[in-house]
């Protein structure tokens, strides 16, 4: 349980700063509040997209991931933002990632190293005992 609410954490700062740093993304929340909760929703989106859906683009096209050195997998991310945007857009969550060239994947890029690194800061530490 406290993997995928770290996970969805992860995923919200992370579409934060994205929005900070790529032009075109942008999310309207409003008030502070409001802002926080639609990170979470976007977050949560991507969360639940990157446990279902990824793995199944990633199991057919996994030659596609050798050929391009794994610059696929930026594209598969971009396209799983583009998703969450629209199902954070069926409960009326306004996030826009742009055009998908250049900000949806520049904003996947930023998506994918800040949640890689906000996730490692949120995970438990891990104890000799514990493997």
């Amino acid at each position: 349980m406290f993997s995928l609410l770290a996970n969805v954490v992860a995923n919200a700062v992370a579409i934060w700063v994205a929005t900070l740093i790529v032009p075109d993304v942008s999310i309207d929340g409003g008030t502070p509040a409001e802002s926080v909760t639609a990170l979470l929703v976007v977050g949560a989106a991507l969360a639940v997209l990157n446990a279902v859906i990824k793995p199944w683009i990633k199991a057919l096209t996994g030659c596609f991931y050798v050929l391009t050195l794994g610059l696929l997998a930026f594209v598969v991310n971009a396209g799983m933002l583009k998703l969450a945007g629209w199902l954070a857009g069926k409960v009326k969550v306004h996030f826009d990632s742009g055009p998908f060239l250049p900000s949806t994947v520049l904003a996947a890029i930023v998506v994918t190293f800040v949640a890689m690194a906000v996730s490692r800061l949120l995970d438990e530490p891990r104890t000799a005992d514990r493997r």
